[in-house]
């Protein structure tokens, strides 16, 4: 009896693996932390940054209808950017998103560029009329961005609270968020490339539709691959890999197209800005590539049952 007392008593502790993700709200794309849980000057941080972004959105629709053409566009692409702004930096606070948050600190950062570039070529009459305006936007864009780069150094336990202590299952998790994340990138590089070719001088109107169709396209293609990733459904993901093919066939003949008819016009602005923005397309395309194939041979490991086991079936 003693022998085995003493037997008992030297075996190890079985470590908990669980989980510690009972308080956190179900998403589509992953668990999020509710606003209860946020620190108080996360929380003033996080309320300043939505407003000034709806700020920015509102002075941004304001100025469309004033613009040419060419400023026209670059003004749409940012309305799309500061749009999607919102979205990075509630899904980097709740989500503790590093790439999202990156991602925001860039768009921030082009917005103020652009804000510098408007107001150093106005008049010497315009600018008394829009400098608060200015040095607001550069103000409220500065503490958006240090801020953020503070929330990007801070520790993140997602990974931890979701997957538990294995390691294995937090290197998933990480893929997981990456592979949302590089959707969503891709989601809004396909838009701005859509809005610059259509304002392309050199495209011809059966490129215009196209291009018109490739927003719809875009948004089905995001729409199978987080279906496939959540439901952790093979055949989806090799569709939407396959979507890929002609849509990256299509942007090298544009860019061929645009190189050709390079210098007719009377600016390089939006050529540049299309062969730019293809370029990060591509990169874009291919680190979600990489990401998905790691999520890809995951499937079936356990991480989905653990992400929303906590809240019933995912079917639900």
């Amino acid at each position: 009896m003693e022998g085995a007392e003493d037997s008992g008593a030297a075996a190890p502790p079985v470590p908990n693996l669980a989980p510690r993700h009972r308080q956190l709200i179900p998403t589509p794309c992953g668990p999020i932390k509710p606003c209860s849980e946020l620190s108080f000057p996360v929380k003033i941080y996080f309320c300043v940054t939505i407003l000034s972004l709806l700020s920015v959105i509102g002075l941004t629709i304001e100025t469309l209808v004033q613009q040419t053409e060419e400023d026209f566009t670059i003004s749409l692409i940012q309305l799309v950017g500061v749009v999607f702004c919102v979205y990075y930096v509630t899904r980097g606070i709740l989500q503790e998103n590093r790439q999202e948050l990156i991602v925001f600190v860039l768009s921030i950062l082009l917005v103020m560029f652009r804000s510098i570039v408007n107001f150093t070529v106005l008049s010497a009459e315009q600018k008394p009329k829009l400098l608060a305006r200015f040095i607001l936007i550069l103000l409220v864009g500065s503490f958006d961005v240090i801020c953020a780069i503070i929330l990007i150094q801070s520790q993140s336990m997602m990974a931890f609270r979701v997957g538990g202590a294995l390691e294995s299952l937090q290197s998933q998790y990480f893929m997981l968020n990456l592979c949302f994340s590089m959707l969503t990138f891709d989601l809004q590089a396909q838009l701005c490339l859509c809005i610059l070719l259509i304002s392309l001088h050199e495209i011809t109107l059966l490129h215009n539709i196209i291009s018109a169709t490739g927003a719809l396209w875009a948004c089905l293609k995001v729409t199978i691959s987080i279906i496939a990733i959540l439901k952790e459904l093979k055949p989806l993901v090799w569709i939407f890999l396959s979507q890929n093919v002609p849509e990256v066939a299509y942007l090298i003949y544009l860019l061929y197209t645009v190189i050709r008819e390079w210098g007719k016009g009377n600016s390089y602005t939006l050529e540049a800005a299309f062969i730019t923005g293809s370029c990060i397309s591509v990169a874009i395309k291919s680190v979600l590539f990489w990401a998905l194939i790691h999520v890809y041979r995951s499937f079936g490991q356990g991480l989905r049952e653990r992400m929303f086991s906590s809240y019933g079936r995912i079917d639900s």
